[in-house]
């Protein structure tokens, strides 16, 4: 199956970050973020992805292209013009990046990602954020419903540590739970074909009237994900990440793998 990833947004309020790239190629422990997602997706054994591009798609271009160098230690052989490569090979991923309009909304790129995986059901996520989600279990609840689409629901982390009262004396501190918001739309989506009728144009917002319609005709189910889920909207989530990354505890983390 097939892996989507929607990597053409702008990243506005990551401005000190995007100016020169695209919000999903912002780096965490020396990785774009894009690379943490796919790391994890090919983990449970997906290693087929379609990137849909826009702002700035040039540069998650020149990273795949250049990958096999980026990837290994080189010996360049300058009188012959030849470069050897050192090491094991890099990952085992087949990469289609596909030009989707700089200006095309969520739902016009997931739209383009379904006609091209040619009438195949996709597995389907944001390139900003990065969960420890059970990607197997995800799909294996989506092929027990039959429905059109499912959507994994998070909690999201709190923004400030908790406090438990009895009077004024503090009873418990939790620091920064990730509970008690509500159910929010994290993301991992696995999408049927016929998700595409619900789709009008490149100026869809895929969050808005195809998933209220789903949900409206029971064709949209939620897989709850109660662990590890944070997305990459501001500095303050960049230095979280990579404070986790660094931690080397990062729920996500998949290094030597």
């Amino acid at each position: 199956m097939k892996v989507a990833i929607l990597a053409g947004g702008k990243g506005t309020r990551l401005a000190e970050e995007t100016e020169t790239r695209p919000k999903p190629m912002v780096e965490i422990g020396g990785r774009p973020i894009l690379w943490h997602i796919m790391k994890h997706y090919s983990r449970f054994g997906f290693k087929e992805f379609m990137v849909a591009l826009g702002y700035k798609g040039e540069v998650i271009k020149d990273y795949f292209i250049d990958y096999h160098h980026r990837a290994q230690d080189l010996v360049v052989h300058l009188a012959q013009g030849q470069v050897e490569h050192l090491g094991r090979p890099g990952e085992d991923w087949t990469v289609h990046l596909l030009d989707s309009g700089e200006t095309t909304q969520t739902g016009g790129r997931v739209k383009r990602l379904l006609r091209y995986a040619q009438g195949q059901p996709i597995m389907a996520t944001y390139g900003d954020g990065l969960s420890n989600v059970d990607l197997k279990k995800l799909l294996q609840f989506h092929r027990r419903h039959g429905k059109a689409a499912t959507v994994t629901a998070v909690r999201p982390p709190a923004r400030f540590g908790g406090l438990q009262l009895k009077k004024n004396l503090v009873s418990r501190f939790m620091e920064k739970p990730q509970i008690g918001e509500g159910w929010i739309n994290g993301g991992f989506f696995v999408l049927e074909p016929r998700v595409t009728d619900y789709i009008d144009d490149d100026q869809t917002l895929f969050e808005q009237e195809p998933l209220e319609r789903l949900a409206a005709q029971g064709q949209l189910m939620a897989y709850q994900h109660g662990d590890f889920w944070q997305c990459l909207d501001t500095m303050r989530d960049l230095r979280l990440l990579e404070d986790l990354w660094q931690s080397g505890k990062a729920p996500w983390q998949t290094r030597g793998r």
